[in-house]
């Protein structure tokens, strides 16, 4: 997705406006305004979009650093960032390799409380 940036930003582009719509009624999604076949179809539209992008809806721009908890389930992101240039900061479990991060953090990867401790220290503001 991050090596698809103009691709990606331009769905997002797209999902914020048909959000925007719904949210002010620019669009009446009932029958009244619209066929009922267009309202559907926007709808769905709007639905695959809120799957596959509503985690990133207020990104604007690459991300100037990316922290990985689970190396082994995000490789096709850890690669991605390696591509771009983006620096990673990564949780590292004895399966991973430390050699594709540019920080690495030893911790146990399966334990949410592992995890959310480190990140939690992470993003603490001094």
């Amino acid at each position: 997705m991050l090596t698809n940036w103009p691709t990606t930003e331009t769905r997002l582009q797209k999902f914020r406006g048909l959000r925007t719509e719904q949210k002010t009624g620019a669009v009446t999604w009932g029958l009244n305004h619209l066929l009922k076949r267009d309202a559907t179809m926007l709808k769905r539209q709007l639905s695959r979009l809120q799957t596959y992008l509503g985690e990133i809806k207020y990104m604007t721009r690459l991300p100037d650093i990316i922290i990985i908890v689970d190396q082994q389930e995000e490789y096709t992101a850890l690669r991605e960032c390696i591509t771009l240039g983006i620096p990673t900061i990564c949780l590292i479990y004895t399966n991973s390799d430390i050699d594709l991060t540019d920080i690495s953090i030893p911790a146990n990867d399966d334990a949410v409380a592992s995890f959310q401790l480190i990140l939690y220290k992470v993003v603490e503001i001094p």
